[in-house]
């Protein structure tokens, strides 16, 4: 589903959305994430997820299952209690981290009020 949604329907959700390919570079990047984060999408597409974006994501916790399912064709679908440490305060989030290996993109998305489940 968020592999089809146009740009502006990424942006009218209440969370953040990052879509990177196989190579790992940024494809989507919602409004939400770049106000939070305060990235403008225009600098982050093009970006290394786990390295140039968000190197605070890259460990056994986030990168590392992405990963794992690539190399195992698996779907992930997971959700992990987290805290954001790169470019900002520490900041406690909830990461969903999605990934099918018959689409084309995977996703992290960025819940900062942890009240609710993305």
């Amino acid at each position: 589903m968020l592999n089809d949604l146009p740009a502006e329907a990424l942006d009218e959700l209440p969370f953040g959305v990052i879509g990177f390919d196989a190579e790992q570079l940024v494809v989507r990047y919602n409004r939400h994430e770049s106000q939070a984060a305060k990235f403008p999408v225009s600098e982050v597409m093009g970006q290394q997820v786990f390295v140039e974006l968000a190197p605070c994501l890259n460990n056994y916790i986030v990168a590392l299952r992405f990963e794992l399912a690539m190399e195992q064709s698996q779907p992930l679908d997971a959700v992990v209690p987290y805290v954001l440490t790169f470019a900002m305060r520490p900041t406690r989030v909830r990461l969903r981290l999605l990934s099918d290996p018959a689409l084309p993109l995977r996703f992290v998305l960025v819940q900062r009020q942890v009240s609710g489940l993305v």
